[in-house]
């Protein structure tokens, strides 16, 4: 008997699906945190739909790898690629982002994916984007067997009412505020 093998512990699978997470905060690592939960998840076998609202860079590192993923994992963007600030919002990111939610009810209710990531969600309800009342509606009425993530810097109190996990960055140290920074390939995107 190998007394150093610790028995293997049983899960039951989809079966314990259906939480609501929520990474909020100023910090760096929100949608990195959703990207670990990916691939924890296809790596068991789970399909996984990652959305994007306001993203549209197209050679993310996430994007890139999401290809060899298929089938268990798929990122979509509804986002501009020229998006640079929130002062530059206009009529077009309203569209996308309402598009993106649509996807996501359509996805819910003909694929169920075992997780879904709502990525930048938080921001787009704070920009008025997307009305909260329909994101509360949509969440409310998703399948009760599917995990969800949402993602962003600011989270509105209902939301963070709502939700079963609340994790928020706080940056105590951060490189973003150096003057010669700049985003790094397979780091920052």
């Amino acid at each position: 008997m190998n007394l150093h093998k610790k028995p293997k512990p049983e899960y039951h699978h989809k079966k314990h699906l259906g939480k609501l997470h929520i990474y909020t905060g100023t910090g760096k690592g929100k949608t990195s945190a959703a990207l670990g939960t990916l691939l924890r998840a296809a790596g068991q076998g789970y399909t996984v739909l990652m959305i994007q609202f306001i993203k549209g860079h197209k050679d993310t590192g996430e994007l890139l790898a999401a290809q060899k993923l298929k089938p268990l994992v798929e990122i979509l963007q509804f986002g501009r690629p020229e998006l640079a600030s929130w002062q530059e919002i206009h009529a077009i990111d309203a569209y996308l982002a309402a598009q993106g939610l649509q996807y996501a009810r359509e996805a819910m209710q003909q694929r169920r994916p075992d997780v879904l990531i709502l990525d930048e969600i938080l921001p787009a309800i704070q920009h008025e984007l997307l009305n909260l009342e329909d994101v509360v509606d949509f969440l409310d009425n998703r399948h009760r067997n599917t995990e969800v993530i949402l993602t962003g810097s600011t989270a509105h109190p209902v939301l963070l009412n709502m939700a079963d996990l609340v994790t928020v960055m706080q940056p105590t140290k951060h490189y973003f505020n150096h003057p010669d920074f700049s985003p790094r390939l397979g780091i920052e995107y």
